[in-house]
C-alpha cells in the first residue's frame, strides 16, 4: 500500500521573487509559501504524487496579514503540521481534544476541516472586527491541545510554522475542500473520502461579496 504525505500548498525552491509571491494566486487567494514536498513510499509503491494546487516556492512561509475588503468574506485556508511529521493526530482522543480547542479559541471560527495523522487542513474565519491575528489564534488553540495532551513524552507536538492562504473567490472554498477531503484516499487510508472519520464542519462559512 502506498502512503504519501502531500500536504503542501506549494513546494520549496522555485527561486521566484518575493515580489511575485505577493500577487494573488490564480487559485483565488494570497498565500504563504509552503514547505518542501515530501512523500513516504512503502515497498512496491510507484512513487510520489504532487498536488495539482501547489507550485514550488521558498521553504519558510511568508505570512501575510489578513486583508479586509469591504464586506467581502474573510476565509483562510490553513495547514498545521506536527513536529517532525509524527503521526499523532488521527485518533479519537486527539481529534476530540483538537475540536475542543477550536471551540475554546472562539475569536476565529473553524469551518470544514480534515485531521490527518501528521497535519491538519482547515478553513477559518475571524469572529471579531477587526480580526485578531491569525498567528495568535493558532498559538492559542495549539497551546490548548498541548496542555491537555495525555502523552507528555510526545511534547512538543507542533511544527513551529504553519501555511495559510486567504481565499479571494467563493469557488476557492469548494475547490480546495474537494482536494483536501480526498487526502485520506490519496494516502491510502480509506477507499472513499466519506469513510475517513476525522473530518467535519464546525461552522458554515458563507461567502459574501460587497
Amino acid at each position: 500500500m502506498r502512503v504519501e504525505f502531500i500536504l503542501r500548498l506549494r513546494c520549496a525552491g522555485s527561486g521566484e521573487s518575493s515580489k511575485k509571491m505577493r500577487r494573488p494566486s490564480k487559485n483565488g487567494g494570497r498565500s504563504s509559501a509552503t514547505p518542501t514536498q515530501k512523500s513516504i513510499t512503502t515497498p512496491g509503491s510507484k512513487g510520489s504524487q504532487s498536488s495539482p494546487l501547489h507550485k514550488a516556492h521558498r521553504t519558510r512561509p511568508a505570512h501575510f496579514p489578513t486583508v479586509a475588503d469591504g464586506f467581502k468574506s474573510i476565509i483562510i485556508f490553513l495547514t498545521v503540521c506536527t513536529r517532525q511529521r509524527k503521526p499523532l493526530l488521527a485518533n479519537d482522543e486527539t481529534a476530540r481534544l483538537i475540536v475542543e480547542a477550536w471551540h475554546a479559541a472562539n475569536f476565529w471560527s473553524v469551518g470544514r476541516y480534515v485531521i490527518m495523522p501528521d497535519h491538519i487542513h482547515l478553513f477559518g474565519a475571524p469572529n471579531t472586527f477587526p480580526p485578531q491575528l491569525l498567528k495568535k489564534w493558532i498559538a492559542y488553540w495549539r497551546n490548548h491541545v498541548t496542555r491537555g495532551w495525555p502523552h507528555r513524552t510526545q511534547v512538543p507536538i507542533w511544527q513551529r510554522e504553519f501555511w495559510d492562504r486567504q481565499l479571494r473567490r467563493s469557488e476557492s472554498y469548494t475547490e480546495k475542500w474537494q482536494y483536501v477531503v480526498n487526502n485520506p484516499v490519496r494516502h491510502g487510508y480509506v477507499r472513499r473520502a466519506e469513510d475517513w472519520p476525522y473530518k467535519g464542519e464546525l461552522n458554515v462559512l458563507e461567502w459574501h461579496d460587497p
